[in-house]
């Protein structure tokens, strides 16, 4: 069995930041890609941010240059640094992980108000 879990979501004013954490256990493999998604009231689930196990990374136009993803491999780790929030940042964010399956944590809420 295989446990995600999200953690650092929270309320914050716009221009504010936050850090966001997702640690995975139990019965998981070598893990390749780790990225957070997220998903606001009434959208669909999009792509926030990945990274691969050798470090190469990949963001959502919406993020570049105020959302930073990083990963400790030792600890099965993933972060999501997040300044400058808007608004329109405000969703559920979801932590990923995929050896040959994915795993998915059960979501933080991050409310930006303005």
């Amino acid at each position: 069995q295989v446990h995600v879990v999200e953690s650092g979501g929270g309320l914050v004013q716009a221009g504010g930041s936050l850090t966001l954490s997702c640690a995975a256990s139990g019965s998981i493999f070598k893990i390749n890609v780790m990225g957070w998604y997220r998903q606001a009231p009434g959208k669909q689930r999009e792509l926030v941010a990945t990274v691969t196990r050798g470090g190469s990374t990949n963001y959502a136009d919406s993020v570049k240059g105020r959302f930073t993803i990083s990963r400790d491999n030792a600890k099965n780790t993933v972060y999501l640094q997040m300044t400058s929030l808007k608004p329109e940042d405000t969703a559920v964010y979801y932590c990923k992980v995929s050896d040959w399956r994915d795993y998915w944590g059960q979501g933080t809420q991050v409310t930006v108000s303005s």
